[in-house]
C-alpha cells in the first residue's frame, strides 16, 4: 500500500495502543457464555490484535468468519469485553487471511492491507476481498463496473465519478475494488462519509485541523462511501466541500457512492449537489434473477473454500435463494451463510427441503415487504404517529419509546448493520441503536405492556 501518512503521525497512533486485557482470560468467558459449539466453531479463532483508550480491534480469519460472527455475536462480545475493561466502547475488525482453514491460524504477516500499522492512521478500510475479479457483472451493474475499471486506468476520463443504489447492491465492493487496483501506485484514500466525520470531529478537539486538512487533499485517489451520512451536518459539509474541490483542482480522482443520486440527496449543500453531478453519475439497479443465482455461485465457491469437507447445492437451493430473498445482495448472502453455517455444524449437504426449513424464519422476516422503511411504517401507524415524528431528534417518551421499538425490529428482522439501520433513523449513531435494542429487551422482561405492544407490532410485521 502506499504510504499517505507520515512516520510521525504513525507512531503517534501506535504510542496511543494500550495493553491491558488478558486475551486468554477473555476467551475463557467467551467459551462459558456462548457455549463450547459456538466458542470451537467460531470465537476461538478471533485474535486480539491492537487494544487503544476506548476501542480494540480483533482480526478474524476469513471475511466469512468476520461477517458471520458481526451479524450475530458483536453485541454479546462487546459486552463480554467491557466486563474486563469498561472503557471499550467498539470492536473494529481486520482480516489475516489463513493458510489452513478453521485449524492452526497461519497468519499472512506481510498482509499490507489488513496490518494496522499499514493502514494510514486507520483511515484506509480496504478489503482484500473485495476486488475486480470477484465482483459478478450483469445488466445491472454493468456500466458502474466499466467506469471503475476506466478510472483506474485514467481519472481523465470521469471525476468526480458518484455511484449510488440502495444498501446492498454493490456499491461499496466496487469502490474498494477500484482502491485495491491503484494503491500501489498512487497514495489513496478509502473511508466511509461516517469515520470522514469521526476524524474531522477529532482533530477539531485536538486543535489539529491543519494536518487533517493537509493529510486528505494531497492523496491521488479520494474513495468516500456513502456519502448521504453527512446531510444535515453543516460544518461537516463545509469541510468535505474545500477537500473536494481542492482535489479536483489538483487533478485527484475522487469517487463517491450514496443511496441516492446527488440531486435526491436531502439537506446538502446546492454547491456540494452541482459538483457531485459534475462528472459521471451511475446507478445500479436491483440484480435480475440469473444475477442473483450468478453472485451466489461465486459467493459459495468462495466461502466453501474455508471447509475441508466438499459441500454441495444443487441448482434447485440456488434457484430457491435467488428467487425467495429479497434483491438485496447482502441479505442473500446472509442466507447462503446460513445455509453453509449448517452443512459445516451438521457435517452435510442439505437437501432443498432442510434449506427452507433453515431458512423459514429468515425468508418470512426478509422478504419484500419487510425492509427497515416497512418496519418504520408499522410501528408509526401502530402509535399514531407520522414516520416523521418518530425520526425525528425530539426524545419525549411518546416518540423515544416507538423509535427504539422501530430500531429493535430493524435490527432483529433485517440483516442491516448497525450503522447502516442508524443512518435509517435520520442519521443516529450505531450505539444509539445498540442502547434502543437493549433497553426494549429489558422492558421485555419487567414491562407487560411493552412486552404485549412488541408482540402485537411483530404479528403485524411478518
Amino acid at each position: 500500500m502506499a504510504e499517505v501518512s507520515s512516520k510521525e503521525n504513525l507512531g503517534k497512533l501506535l504510542s496511543e495502543e494500550k495493553k491491558s486485557l488478558n486475551w486468554n482470560e477473555v476467551l475463557e468467558k467467551f467459551k462459558a457464555i456462548l457455549g463450547n459449539d459456538i466458542y470451537e466453531s467460531w470465537i476461538k479463532n478471533i485474535d486480539l490484535k491492537k487494544e487503544f483508550d476506548y476501542y480494540i480491534v480483533l482480526s478474524a480469519p476469513t471475511r466469512f468468519v468476520r461477517d458471520w460472527i458481526v451479524s450475530r455475536y458483536a453485541d454479546k462480545i462487546l459486552d463480554i469485553v467491557k466486563t474486563f475493561n469498561k472503557d471499550i466502547q467498539r470492536i473494529e475488525f481486520l482480516i489475516e487471511e489463513s493458510e489452513q482453514k478453521y485449524g492452526k491460524i497461519d497468519i499472512r504477516k506481510n498482509n499490507k492491507i489488513s496490518l494496522i500499522e499499514n493502514s494510514v492512521l486507520n483511515y484506509n478500510r480496504f478489503n482484500s476481498g473485495n476486488n475486480f475479479d470477484n465482483f459478478v457483472v450483469g445488466e445491472s451493474n454493468e456500466l458502474a463496473h466499466a467506469a471503475a475499471r476506466k478510472i483506474c486506468i485514467s481519472s481523465a476520463h470521469y471525476n468526480p465519478l458518484f455511484i449510488y443504489s440502495p444498501v446492498g447492491m454493490g456499491k461499496t465492493h466496487l469502490l474498494n475494488a477500484i482502491g485495491l487496483e491503484v494503491v500501489n501506485n498512487k497514495k489513496v484514500m478509502f473511508i466511509s462519509a461516517e469515520r470522514f466525520m469521526y476524524h474531522f470531529i477529532r482533530s477539531i478537539k485536538n486543535n489539529d485541523m491543519v494536518k487533517f486538512k493537509d493529510f486528505f487533499r494531497r492523496v491521488d485517489v479520494f474513495i468516500i462511501d456513502d456519502i448521504q451520512f453527512i446531510r444535515g451536518k453543516e460544518a461537516m459539509q463545509e469541510e468535505f466541500f474545500h477537500t473536494f474541490d481542492a482535489l479536483l483542482e489538483k487533478g485527484s480522482q475522487v469517487v463517491i457512492s450514496s443511496d441516492k443520486s446527488p440531486l435526491n440527496l436531502d439537506r446538502i449543500q446546492e454547491r456540494i449537489r452541482s459538483r457531485l453531478s459534475g462528472g459521471l453519475v451511475i446507478d445500479i439497479q436491483p440484480p435480475d434473477l440469473n444475477l442473483k443465482i450468478k453472485i451466489l455461485k461465486s459467493k459459495f465457491k468462495e466461502i466453501s473454500q474455508n471447509f475441508n469437507e466438499p459441500y454441495k447445492l444443487s441448482d434447485e437451493i440456488f434457484e430457491f435463494l435467488a428467487s425467495e430473498t429479497t434483491s438485496s445482495i447482502r441479505e442473500m448472502i446472509g442466507a447462503l451463510n446460513r445455509i453453509l453455517a449448517f452443512s459445516r455444524i451438521n457435517a452435510k449437504s442439505p437437501t432443498i427441503y432442510e434449506c427452507k426449513k433453515i431458512l423459514k424464519d429468515f425468508i418470512s422476516y426478509n422478504g419484500k415487504s419487510t425492509s427497515i422503511e416497512f418496519i418504520q411504517n408499522i410501528v408509526a401507524t401502530y402509535f399514531n404517529l407520522n414516520v416523521s415524528e418518530m425520526l425525528s431528534v425530539r426524545r419525549s417518551r411518546s416518540l423515544a419509546r416507538p423509535r427504539q421499538i422501530a430500531m429493535y425490529f430493524a435490527k432483529k428482522l433485517t440483516t442491516s448493520s448497525l450503522p447502516e439501520i442508524g443512518r435509517k433513523f435520520s442519521n443516529r449513531d450505531h450505539t444509539t441503536v445498540i442502547h434502543a435494542v437493549k433497553k426494549i429487551e429489558e422492558l421485555m422482561n419487567k414491562d407487560n405492556e411493552i412486552k404485549q405492544k412488541v408482540s402485537e407490532i411483530k404479528k403485524k410485521l411478518i
